[in-house]
């Protein structure tokens, strides 16, 4: 009986660690690709973008304060559903855990792999920190984009006063509200392969195997396909 719950465990200390470190793996090669050649990825053209937003809101202040401000009110209700979707699940699964009622039972006779106290309780427990961490990340998130939203009105000049506050600095400012808020989307992904680890330890593995290039398709910027489209866009010209 002892090694037949080894066995079940023993899928989960393999599948489960082999599916998180595939997920670990492609982040860290995607942000070595952000910091080495940005222009490929989606990150590192948006944040180029975004700079260049917010040297054109400031130029233009007068006549786009209220655009401005409204693109930044939409960035945090954005982040704030998020942040307040992630408290939520995290208060469920706190609820769960503190609950005299056990989860298992219904599943216990139905899911591969180990389905024991202990193995259940790590399951909630997993889940519950990657919630915690993507609030903690969009309320980071909300913090810096509320401080460009009042920064990025001001009236520069070449004040002593006001050279700290470079439109470098409100750039910079607003770039780290955004990484926040794509670290919190990351850990509000990686939670999906986590939710599956309820019915067992394959369905984590398949999950990140299929999520992984996924997300590379859409993180990616194909260099062919983008000089195709810049092609196509003068010949229309």
């Amino acid at each position: 009986m002892i090694e037949m719950e080894w066995r079940k465990c023993y899928v989960d200390l393999v599948l489960v660690p082999l599916a998180i470190l595939f997920s670990v793996a492609y982040n860290a090669w995607l942000w070595h690709k952000v910091r080495s050649q940005p222009l490929q990825t989606l990150i590192g053209i948006n944040s180029a973008g975004r700079r260049k937003w917010v040297i054109a809101m400031i130029k233009d202040n007068e006549k786009k304060n209220i655009l401005a401000v409204q693109s930044l009110r939409n960035a945090i209700m954005g982040s704030t559903l998020m942040a307040t979707t992630s408290i939520l699940l995290s208060t469920g699964l706190a609820a769960i855990l503190s609950s005299t009622y056990s989860i298992k039972k219904p599943l216990g006779d139905t899911i591969f792999g180990a389905h024991g106290e202990f193995m259940v309780a790590l399951k909630y427990v997993t889940l519950l920190l990657a919630f915690i961490f993507a609030f903690l990340c969009y309320s980071l998130s909300i913090c810096f984009i509320n401080q460009v939203n009042f920064l990025i009105n001001i009236p520069f000049s070449d004040d002593d006063d006001n050279r700290l506050l470079s439109p470098e600095y409100i750039s910079d400012l607003l770039d780290k509200g955004f990484m926040l808020n794509t670290v919190g989307n990351r850990l509000f992904y990686a939670a999906l392969p986590l939710l599956l680890w309820l019915f067992g330890p394959v369905l984590v593995f398949l999950c990140s195997l299929i999520m992984v290039p996924l997300l590379y398709n859409l993180d990616i910027v194909s260099v062919n396909s983008a000089s195709d489209h810049i092609t196509k866009s003068v010949a229309k010209i």
